[in-house]
């Protein structure tokens, strides 16, 4: 059964392109790190902020299709983990039906956050991700180096 997660930190170093979000279990303290791109990082860290620009972005462009189109996002689903690479579904539904998108992760969390859009992640991605300490590392970033986005978004 998935468990409901939420994003709790952004690190981002501007000199690098590979961002980390963590991740941290909502009724335990199971924490995790995902390795995202820095336009995605800005993306995320721009919905929760509540910050416009002029032009739509690629992820105002998807939430107007959804919506257009009588889609409600109504979950994120971390399904899977191969090879270091994390997998995510976009679950919409649409006058009772439900429609499965593939997605990656950091462009559903970029998607749904702004929305309070509920983030789920597979039991067996969990516990994969517990039995690999170096998971975010390898990418030349210590979040413990890094800054953290001086996100308040609760």
């Amino acid at each position: 059964m998935p468990v409901r997660m939420e994003l709790s930190r952004i690190f981002i170093r501007e000199m690098t392109d590979m961002q980390i979000i963590e991740l941290s279990e909502i009724d335990g303290d199971r924490t995790f790190p995902i390795v995202i791109g820095l336009p995605e990082a800005f993306a995320i860290e721009r919905r929760l902020k509540g910050i416009e620009i002029p032009r739509p972005q690629t992820h105002d462009l998807l939430a107007s299709v959804i919506e257009h189109l009588g889609g409600e996002l109504r979950e994120i689903v971390i399904n899977d983990l191969t090879g270091g690479t994390f997998f995510a579904k976009l679950i919409i539904d649409r006058d009772g039906e439900e429609i499965e998108v593939d997605s990656r992760p950091s462009d559903a969390i970029a998607l749904g956050v702004a929305q309070g859009v509920p983030i789920f992640v597979a039991e067996h991605v969990l516990e994969q991700t517990e039995a690999d300490e170096d998971l975010g590392e390898g990418y030349g970033f210590d979040p413990d180096e890094g800054e953290e986005s001086g996100l308040d978004w609760e």
